[in-house]
């Protein structure tokens, strides 16, 4: 797994400033007053930070944004990182200070961050720690990747214990990514299975079920989809015991289809390479199953995800075939290519049968129409609690990811009606992700707290976001980990 950048924490040194050599980083507010460390600084590059602060350069410039001041005299730093940035910053303002410094650093030039005017410095850190990620696996060359990051401050003891929490979901996001990022032929369903089982040293506890276990279950539709593939399918359970004993859980349940031609319905030629990323949702569940683990949060929480590939052979379902699904329901598989809901329905039946959960959230990157819809800003989020989808959107304005609540309906859930089966998997062309939500919810038990999240535009982009480079983004770790933290976790 990539490994988040080395940080280690101390107090406040005014003399070791000169002598740090890579970057140092220090952090002004937009009326330019500088705390011991900015002024020591500016003293010893000859006023530079002061000149700095009373340009028009300055003043054109928003909090967050970052200006270099490379070889400066009087210091043995290849550059001075001056930050504009309010005292009392916090949330994305701050966190989009320490990703732009991780751009600047570059990945490679050790960094000193002179943190003590701020008043939660852990923000800007974890900023830094987000956005300071490449996926190089496969590359032959070696990394440039090394050098690491110093934090200085007043109170050093309070920031290193604040950021290990955050440290938690960076490293979850990173664990996400790397799963997003990762080509078909070298994440096969089997290789998923062992990475996720490596989590076991974490105090997580993990069930592997295999094609055997799902057919005993009666898990047909996920069977179905993963039947024209040489490789098996699979459904991993994820168990974090960290609540009280008879406490029951919040299931999370991923989509996890490692790689995803349509089967027969098979896609367009162009851009199907990106499919690598279909098991989106799953990658989010994993993450957030690996953070919770880190960072030992007092809450139960069940993740569970179907693994499978989609592939087109003699084997593979057909566009018509009927199929019965573990909660007993027939279904019309009229589009190969809608391969997603048959996965889900069954591990999210399971985990409902099995678990008894509290509530539940599906993740998947599910339809192309969630894109049209709200573009690659927002994730799709569908509920039958306006209480507990509440919750979650307020978690996931909490930590910058957004998310836009969707409608439901019955005339929504009509289109699904088939002629010779209890339901069809397709609406047709139009509300395409809300009949894909419609038909998930006909697999959600009355009393049982339920939101759908459709990742398809924010799983994976092609152009950076605030705290995530090109590629997968790791989005929803964070938003779920602060639900969690904030809703189910007892004292």
């Amino acid at each position: 797994m990539t490994a988040l950048t080395p940080i280690s924490f101390a107090e406040t040194d005014l003399d070791a400033i000169a002598e740090h050599a890579g970057r140092v980083a220090v952090f002004v507010d937009a009326e330019g007053k500088l705390d011991l460390a900015a002024r020591r600084v500016n003293r010893q590059t000859k006023g530079a930070i002061a000149r700095l602060v009373e340009s028009d350069r300055w003043a054109k410039m928003k909090d967050a944004d970052v200006v270099s001041l490379s070889y400066p005299a009087g210091m043995k730093a290849d550059a001075v990182d001056v930050v504009r940035l309010e005292r009392g910053a916090k949330g994305m303002d701050a966190r989009k200070a320490g990703a732009a410094l991780a751009k600047t650093r570059g990945g490679s030039a050790d960094l000193l961050m002179l943190c003590g005017p701020l008043r939660q410095p852990q923000e800007v850190v974890f900023g830094f720690a987000m956005r300071d990620y490449v996926f190089e696996d496969h590359k032959s060359a070696q990394s440039t990747r090394s050098g690491a990051l110093k934090v200085m401050h007043g109170k050093i003891a309070e920031v290193e214990a604040a950021c290990a929490t955050l440290m938690a979901v960076a490293e979850g996001a990173h664990m996400c990514r790397d799963l997003t990022n990762e080509p078909a032929n070298i994440l096969t369903t089997t290789t998923y299975v062992e990475r996720l089982k490596e989590m076991e040293s974490l105090g997580l506890k993990i069930e592997v079920l295999d094609e055997d276990a799902l057919t005993k279950l009666g898990m047909r539709t996920l069977l179905s989809v993963g039947q024209g593939s040489a490789s098996p399918s699979y459904v991993v359970v994820m168990r974090w015991d960290g609540g009280k004993k008879d406490e029951a859980p919040l299931a999370l349940v991923g989509k996890g289809v490692v790689f995803d031609t349509g089967g027969i319905s098979l896609k367009p030629g162009a851009n199907m390479g990106d499919m690598t990323m279909d098991m989106g949702g799953s990658a989010v569940v994993a993450g957030v199953m690996r953070t919770l683990a880190l960072r030992g949060a007092k809450a139960n929480v069940v993740g569970l995800v179907g693994i499978v590939e989609n592939m087109p052979s003699g084997t593979a379902s057909r566009p018509g075939d009927v199929v019965v699904s573990m909660k007993g329901d027939t279904i019309e598989n009229l589009n190969t290519d809608a391969e997603g809901r048959l996965v889900l329905c069954d591990v999210m039946w399971y985990a409902q049968e099995q678990y008894k959960p509290a509530a539940m959230i599906d993740l998947a990157t599910l339809t192309g129409a969630i894109i049209t819809s709200l573009g690659h800003e927002n994730a799709g989020v569908f509920s039958n609690n306006t209480s507990f989808c509440n919750d979650f959107l307020k978690a996931a304005e909490a930590e910058g990811e957004g998310a836009w609540r969707m409608p439901m309906g019955r005339a929504y859930d009509d289109l699904l009606k088939s002629r010779i089966a209890d339901m069809k998997n397709i609406g047709g062309p139009a509300a395409g992700s809300i009949t894909a939500a419609q038909f998930l919810q006909r697999f959600v038990k009355e009393d049982c707290p339920w939101i759908h999240l459709d990742i398809a535009g924010v799983a994976s982009v092609k152009s950076e976001t605030a705290l995530a480079p090109v590629g997968a983004t790791g989005w929803g770790v964070a938003a779920l980990n602060r639900l969690i933290a904030d809703n189910y976790e007892g004292e």
